[in-house]
This record gives C-alpha cells, sequence and structure tokens, in this order.
C-alpha cells in the first residue's frame, strides 16, 4: 500500500506539498489544542484563585461559547478579505489576531471580562484561519494527494487535543500553585499561531488566487515552486487552471453574488453545510468535549474517568494519522461517508442496550459490561477518523470553483464552529436527562446522514478542481482532458482571455 502516490512534479515537488500541505494546517492544530486546553485549565486552583469566582458552570460555558462565537463570526465573513488580499496574507492577519487575543487571556489581569475579550478576540482569528486554510491548501495541492493534505486538518486537530491534554496534566501535577500553572498552557497557544504567520513569509500565495486576479506570471512561478519542476505535466495542469478559469468567467459574465443562485452552486452550498453539519452530528465532537461525563455513564466516577478520556485522545490522533497516509487516496469519499455512519449508528445503539440491560457500575468499580462498551465507543471513534473526522475539511474546499470558493468554504467551516457550539452546549444537559440513551439520539443522526450521503454526495476522489464543474453540471463545464493536452503542444504562451474554448471542448 503506497503511502505516496504519483503526483505531477519531481520528488522535491511531492515532498513540498505534503510539507507545505500540514504546515498549512497548523490551523487545525490550533483549533484542537483551544479545545482540550481549556476543561483542563478551569480545573487548576490557581485559575480560580487568580480570577475569584465559584461559579464553574456558568465561566466554563461562557469561556467556551464565546470563542466558538467569535469564531462562526469570522470564519463567514472573512471570504471577502481572502477574496481581496489572497488567502496568505489573510492567515497572516488571522494569526496576528489571534495572538493578540491570546497575550489578553495572558496577562495577569485578574479579570474575568478582558480573558473573555481575549477570547472573543483569538476566536476571531482562529475562525478566519480554519476558514481559509482548506481552501488555500485544495487550490495548491495535486489531485492525487488533495484528500490526504486536506485531512491533515483532523490529524493536526487530533494532535492539538491530544498535546493540551498532557500539558495540562505536566501542569497540574508538575508546578505548584501559581499563575504560571495557567498561563503557560494557554500561553504556548502562541508558539504554533507564531509560526505559522512567519513561516508563510516562505511559501507562494495560492496559484488559482493569483490567476483569478490575472497575475498570470506569478500564478505560474507559485505552481512551479509548489511542484518544483516546470515540465510537460506542470505546463498541462497550468493551461488546464487557465481554461477553467476563462469557462468560469464566460459562463458568469461578470457576475457576483447571483453566482451563488446557479443550480449547481446551489447544490455545493448545501453540500458544504450539509456535511459539516453532519460531522458534528455523528456525536463524536460532544465525546470529544465531554468525553469524561459520557464515560462516567459507563463505568462510574473515580480517575478512571479521565484516564480513559487520555486514551480517547491518543487514538484520535493514531487513527486519524493512520487513515490519511494509507487510505485517504483509496477510498472513495462518497461510500466512506455514508458506510461509516452506518457503522457508527450500530456501535453507538449497541453501547446503549449493553448499558440499559446489565448492572451499574458501583463504588467506582469498572464491570465487564462497562468495559466492553468503552471498547465500543472507541471503536466508533476509530470509525469516525477514518471518515467524517478528516473527509468534510478536503471536501468543502474541493468542489467549488475559484470564483466563489472563498463563500464556499466560508459556509463550511462556519457550519462546523456553529453546531460545534449547539452540541457543546446541550450534550451536558442530554447526559443528565437521557444518560446513555443519549449515543441512541447521535445514532438516529448517524443513520439520518448516511441517507442524505447516498443520495446526494458527488464522488470527487482522484478528480481536478477544475473537473468538478463537470461532475456538479454546471453550464462552466469543458472538456479538461483537450485542455491538458493543448497546454502540453501550446506550451504557456497566451493569457487566460486568449484561452480559446471550442465548442466540443464544453460539456454540460
Amino acid at each position: 500500500m503506497g503511502v505516496l502516490p504519483h503526483v505531477p512534479g519531481t520528488r522535491k515537488g511531492r515532498a513540498r506539498a505534503y510539507c507545505f500541505g500540514f504546515f498549512i494546517c497548523l490551523a487545525g492544530f490550533l483549533f484542537g489544542y483551544d479545545t482540550g486546553i481549556v476543561g483542563g485549565v478551569l480545573t487548576l486552583k490557581s485559575y480560580k484563585n487568580d480570577f475569584h469566582y465559584t461559579d464553574n458552570t456558568t465561566v466554563s460555558a461562557v469561556m467556551v461559547s464565546l470563542q466558538n462565537a467569535g469564531a462562526f463570526i469570522a470564519a463567514l465573513g472573512v471570504f471577502p478579505i481572502s477574496e481581496r488580499l489572497g488567502r496568505k496574507l489573510t492567515i497572516q492577519f488571522a494569526m496576528i489576531l489571534f495572538c493578540f487575543g491570546v497575550i489578553l487571556q495572558v496577562i495577569p489581569s485578574h479579570s474575568l471580562p478582558c480573558f473573555y475579550v481575549g477570547r472573543v478576540i483569538a476566536g476571531l482569528g482562529l475562525g478566519s484561519a480554519t476558514a481559509v486554510a482548506p481552501a488555500y491548501n485544495a487550490e495548491m495541492a495535486p489531485k492525487q494527494i488533495r484528500g490526504q493534505l486536506g485531512s491533515g486538518m483532523q490529524s493536526l486537530f487530533a494532535l492539538g487535543v491530544m498535546t493540551s491534554y498532557w500539558i495540562d496534566y505536566g501542569v497540574s501535577t508538575g508546578l505548584p500553585v501559581s499563575s504560571r500553572q495557567w498561563q503557560i498552557p494557554v500561553g504556548l497557544q502562541l508558539v504554533p499561531a507564531v509560526a505559522l504567520g512567519l513561516g508563510l513569509l516562505g511559501c507562494k500565495e495560492s496559484v488559482r488566487w493569483l490567476a483569478k486576479k490575472e497575475r498570470f506570471d506569478e500564478a505560474w512561478a507559485s505552481l512551479t515552486w509548489i511542484r518544483a519542476d516546470d515540465g510537460p505535466e506542470v505546463k498541462a495542469e497550468f493551461n488546464e487552471i487557465r481554461v477553467g478559469l476563462a469557462a468560469e468567467l464566460r459562463a458568469t459574465e461578470g457576475l457576483k453574488t447571483r453566482e451563488l443562485l446557479e443550480p449547481a452552486n446551489r447544490y455545493r452550498l448545501l453540500l458544504a453545510f450539509g456535511i459539516f453539519l453532519g460531522q458534528q452530528c455523528t456525536g463524536m465532537t460532544a465525546l470529544a468535549y465531554f468525553g469524561p461525563q459520557f464515560f462516567k455513564v459507563l463505568v462510574g466516577g473515580g480517575s478512571q474517568d479521565l484516564l480513559i478520556t487520555g486514551l480517547f485522545g491518543a487514538e484520535k490522533f493514531v487513527m486519524v494519522t493512520t487513515y490519511i497516509f494509507f487510505f485517504s487516496e483509496k477510498w472513495g469519499r462518497r461510500p466512506t461517508l455514508w458506510i461509516s455512519a452506518i457503522l457508527m449508528a450500530c456501535c453507538f445503539v449497541t453501547v446503549n442496550v449493553v448499558n440499559k440491560t446489565t448492572p451499574a457500575p458501583k463504588d467506582h468499580k469498572a464491570t465487564s459490561a462497562g468495559i466492553a462498551t468503552v471498547a465500543m465507543v472507541f471503536i466508533t471513534n476509530s470509525i469516525y477518523q477514518f471518515s467524517w473526522g478528516p473527509l468534510p475539511w478536503p471536501y468543502a474546499a474541493e468542489i467549488f470553483p475559484t470564483r466563489i470558493r472563498e463563500v464556499g468554504t466560508s459556509v463550511g467551516v462556519s457550519t462546523q464552529w456553529l453546531f460545534n457550539f449547539v452540541f457543546s452546549l446541550t450534550t451536558p444537559y442530554m447526559i443528565k436527562a437521557w444518560g446513555s440513551y443519549t449515543f441512541t439520539f447521535y445514532a438516529i443522526l448517524d443513520l439520518c446522514m448516511a441517507t442524505l450521503v447516498f443520495l446526494f454526495l458527488k464522488e470527487t476522489k482522484g478528480r481536478s478542481i477544475e473537473e468538478m464543474e463537470t461532475i456538479f453540471h454546471s453550464k462552466s463545464a469543458f472538456d479538461v482532458e483537450t485542455a491538458r493536452r493543448e497546454g502540453i503542444t501550446k506550451g504557456l504562451d497566451g493569457s487566460v482571455e486568449e484561452v480559446e474554448i471550442s465548442p466540443e471542448w464544453k460539456r454540460g
């Protein structure tokens, strides 16, 4: 099973594509680290001493919801900025904003409102970065490994969660009760944020964004940089991009917001919304936030639920990384999603049935049935990391034409942030009211998502971004193979306005 499939360009270009793709996914690491760090910080006595509060529930809810709200607003509204400034500069500005928010949280203000303001500002930066990074990645990645590189958002997210667990554990056991105990884990968010912002100085702007802005020399330089080659395959790819953009421009005749009303584009916007909604409906995000509460239902209280949560985080990273490097470009997007949703539903129903038909744990001692249900939850987590965890990120970025990719990815990622907030807010109440029946609730949602994917999702594995116009029956569809052949024979002469779209190329 080859880890590195053939891609256009040289071996150096293939390595550069992987390095660039996973580097951009540091935005996912920041998302995961922030998700995991908050819960641990709130348990520290030093944090409570510095901020002088007694209502743990309210502080927890406000702290999580404010950042999610800021991220949702930014993810939904960042596309005009990305369209104007480019992907690279937008992410750099987002990291400056994020760092400013983190600094407001770390300074010894002893003021919860100041900390909350820092959370909102950091959320604006984080939401912007997570919305733009998938589009940037998709527009630079070779189609043969676009799924791998896009799925890196989930891999780095899982790594961020796991890292945060261990840092929280380290400061709680290795440092005395002082401000440093909570400032260190919060302040460490600056490290990946600064690395991403400064690291982009050595990277090129998106090929397709540059071509859309008619900066064709820079676009060619960007493509040859990321492929580390300027041979026939790369020339063919560049011509495909140019012809695709020309077809978009001719088909839409300069329209802007009205382009979203074209049937093919409406369909894609609904898919971007739906696939990220489905990611949250699987129940695995709720498990990431509230693992100890879920595991307490299954095995009883005590420290064992925290230990299980730690192992759960480690499993997330191992499984999603295994999927990305060995299976992401071998399995189709559509069957992977609907089959996995059915399997997760079966696992969740099994957990509920076993939990309700066996004696409850007593005296904080896990029963054999409790251990079995935990094992089933771990299996469900593995299935999720092989499907709904990583796949929405590349899928929502790759299905849109260049002209509306900012809007499309913003809609998808803002959906993720919105329903992340909704399920993180409501799940504790579901656990309290329903107990293990919460698993059955998520099983029903999984079956709904499996049905919708089977009926409506389009397969995109191994197809170029320009080929999406044909897949979705857009009026700007064209014969990609003909364009690629002409790119090899004609070279790079001519601008996008001079590209002829012959009648025999057109489809739809």
